[in-house]
């Protein structure tokens, strides 16, 4: 049996690494709400992609690193990228066949389902609840999937990450 040798894991982690900066770089007060779900969708891309390299521990380290740059409750990203990249990973020979737009919708479902324990999390503590702006990053997440798609897509194939 041949030992697979796995290449372009630093692209892997930069790629990360630049979502996470996307995600918590300082915009106008009116672009806040519609800020697209960056690290969500990388890590979506990821997992469809190379299913066996990047999982459910990628979600939950990135999903740490996530909340204590944006200060939020420890564990609260981790565990919605750890049932995403599950999700992901459990439909990715599904999700790779589906036309670009299906795979747009697909997404913003899935970070819509990734809003939801931090929604959970605000009205059992208490906080005022979101309404339906809980969506907006969905919706900018749906208009920005094809390129985020064919970006890491090429880079994948440029540096011949496998």
């Amino acid at each position: 049996m041949r030992l697979e040798q796995r290449r372009g894991g630093w692209v892997i982690a930069i790629t990360f690494a630049v979502s996470l900066m996307f995600a918590v770089m300082p915009l106008p007060s009116w672009a806040v709400p519609w800020r697209p779900d960056w690290v969500t969708m990388v890590l979506i891309y990821w997992c469809i992609a190379l299913p066996k390299r990047v999982g459910i521990a990628t979600g939950w380290l990135v999903g740490l690193t996530y909340d204590a740059l944006t200060d939020t409750l420890l564990g609260l990203h981790a565990f919605s990228l750890c049932i995403l990249a599950y999700i992901s990973i459990e439909q990715h020979r599904r999700i790779r066949v589906f036309p670009w737009w299906q795979q747009s919708v697909i997404v913003g479902v899935f970070v819509a389902l990734g809003q939801l324990p931090a929604i959970w999390i605000h009205g059992t503590l208490g906080y005022e609840t979101m309404g339906w702006f809980f969506l907006y990053p969905a919706v900018s997440s749906v208009i920005l999937w094809r390129w985020v798609f064919v970006i890491l897509r090429d880079m994948r194939r440029i540096y011949h990450v496998f």
